[in-house]
């Protein structure tokens, strides 16, 4: 188990349950600066930056308060919670993403975090945006042009025209989040952190995609899925952290924890 950007390697403890993800009293916190009534335009920043005058008015968002877990290899864990609860920071900050203003994450293997607004390029075809994104996870080319045709399959983009050769910008949200996944999906992975991303697909995409989260568990890693659809936790996560406010309210199994948060919310 390595803290993240450090380098102590894991114990020779629980060869049979191989922890990938511990958070340890985790809070995070956010900060706003210039939020005094029209003092929080760009052009009022910079005015404060050239004039060498501190920014008045700071707002903390404490987004995440005392989390605490750890995640075990071949797991998928659900994340619920209303909007604002801190799902997508808490994966953040496992990504590495955000800095931690107390506690510690630890993290076995590189986190890969996989959103909506996931990067790709606009202004580029999707042909192309497939070979950015398996670089950037560490695919090499050979291993990019031997499974991009299954990309490129998995995503269903080209059913209805050659839509890979042209540029993202002409890609609905659904066909740009599918392929999205799809990329991700191409790799195996230490831990795969999924923010929303199946949100937008069809249900026939969404049943490849849970069909392909099950088979990454099988192969040894983790899988962490934020979604407000409890059918999708259901059928994919076999344990789920419930989040509100910040604070962990609940962390158990799938069944368990959603029907406490349908009896709470109503939904």
């Amino acid at each position: 188990m390595a803290e993240q950007n450090n380098g102590v390697q894991p114990t020779a403890a629980a060869q049979e349950r191989i922890p990938t993800v511990i958070a340890d009293d985790l809070h995070i916190v956010y900060r706003v600066y210039g939020t005094g009534a029209g003092k929080g335009s760009a052009t009022a920043a910079l005015n404060r930056i050239i004039r060498r005058k501190p920014s008045t008015g700071v707002r903390e968002v404490h987004a995440v308060k005392g989390v605490s877990f750890t995640a075990y290899r071949g797991e998928s864990i659900g994340l619920i919670g209303s909007n604002g609860s801190g799902k997508s920071t808490l994966l953040k900050a496992v990504a590495g993403l955000l800095p931690a203003e107390r506690g510690k994450v630890y993290t076995h293997g590189q986190p890969s975090l996989l959103g909506v607004n996931a990067a790709l390029m606009n202004d580029l075809t999707g042909e192309k945006n497939v070979v950015l994104g398996g670089l950037a996870m560490g695919m090499s080319r050979e291993q990019i042009r031997e499974r991009y045709d299954g990309i490129v399959d998995f995503s269903g983009i080209n059913e209805k025209g050659d839509f890979i050769s042209l540029p993202m910008r002409t890609y609905s949200s659904g066909m740009a989040a599918r392929l999205r996944f799809s990329i991700a999906a191409a790799k195996d992975h230490d831990v795969l952190m999924i923010d929303e991303a199946l949100a937008t697909g069809d249900r026939a995409f969404q049943k490849r995609s849970e069909a392909r989260i099950r088979e990454l568990r099988k192969e040894a890693g983790t899988v962490f899925l934020v979604s407000h659809n409890n059918k999708s936790i259901r059928d994919t996560c076999d344990r789920v952290l419930w989040l509100e406010r910040g604070e962990l309210l609940m962390d158990g199994p799938t069944d368990e924890v959603i029907k406490a948060y349908e009896k709470e919310t109503g939904k």
